[in-house]
């Protein structure tokens, strides 16, 4: 389960909230901003861009402290391109939402002979639990907050989760709670507070759960296609990235007669345009 992206798409579904939360002053006026900004090394994933009227927020997510590049040469790469493409003040967060103890998850710039640059980073594990439970947008990260007794915790959750009065929105709630809170507690303890109906009802955990499986069928063909023909174009790969899983499958079994990058491009050119974001 794809713990970064179920918390890109609650920073997505709520922008006015996390917005709220990691900006002060409080913006007036929060929408998701869909960029550009998926080259490498950019790594696009788990990163939600949301602006204001006057500012553009950068919020990343992290379940683990590596990665390629490190983060803070990651973080400055997106400031210097959203800088130059908006032109406006841009603020940064990196949450992380696995306690660890890793150095990068205390480190907030990125220094080298000539550069310092500078962002923000919240480590969920030392946050106060009390906010998150007073706000259903945010009620799902609540489970990796500070607590002394992970039961009771657990139990405050589930009775917020319960106050939510719309069918829809308690499903989706549930579903990312549960992810979360997989992070942390054993399941077990997990659907002793929270109802796994509900949870399996919710609209984002189905689709995160299909997303998850996309992702995994294009790594694995994007993996064999590089097998088969080396290095392609990255115009391609991203032509690919965006197919469906089912189509995605199909490709699979398709490949097996490809002679040439020629084939590939070919079959792309007689898919059907997918709307998929």
């Amino acid at each position: 389960m794809s713990y970064d992206n179920t918390a890109k798409y609650l920073a997505e579904l709520y922008p006015a909230e996390f917005a709220k939360w990691l900006l002060i002053p409080e913006p007036q006026e929060v929408t998701v901003l869909k960029t550009e900004l998926s080259l490498e090394p950019i790594r696009a994933d788990f990163v939600t861009f949301l602006q204001t009227t006057n500012r553009i927020l950068h919020v990343e997510f992290q379940t683990l402290a590596t990665s390629n590049p490190p983060i803070p040469l990651r973080i400055l790469d997106y400031y210097v391109r959203l800088t130059r493409q908006y032109r406006k003040p841009v603020t940064q967060v990196v949450i992380f939402l696995q306690e660890t103890s890793d150095l990068l998850a205390f480190t907030e710039e990125y220094t080298d002979e000539q550069t310092t640059h500078r962002y923000r980073v919240i480590r969920l594990w030392e946050q106060d639990s009390t906010f998150f439970l007073d706000n259903p947008a945010l009620l799902p990260l609540a489970p990796l907050t500070r607590t002394d007794s992970p039961a009771a915790l657990l139990s405050q959750v589930s009775q917020r989760v319960a106050r939510i009065s719309d069918r829809k929105e308690k499903q989706n709630i549930a579903g990312c709670t549960e992810i979360f809170a997989g992070l942390r507690f054993e399941k077990d303890l997990i659907h002793q507070f929270l109802r796994e109906d509900i949870m399996q009802e919710s609209v984002i955990y189905q689709d995160i759960l299909q997303k998850g499986e996309q992702r995994e069928a294009f790594r694995f063909l994007n993996r064999q296609l590089n097998r088969r023909f080396g290095e392609i174009d990255s115009s391609l790969i991203e032509r690919i990235r965006v197919l469906s899983t089912e189509q995605l499958e199909v490709l699979g079994e398709a490949f097996l007669d490809f002679v040439s990058v020629d084939d590939l491009t070919n079959w792309l050119n007689h898919q059907p345009t997918n709307t998929q974001s």
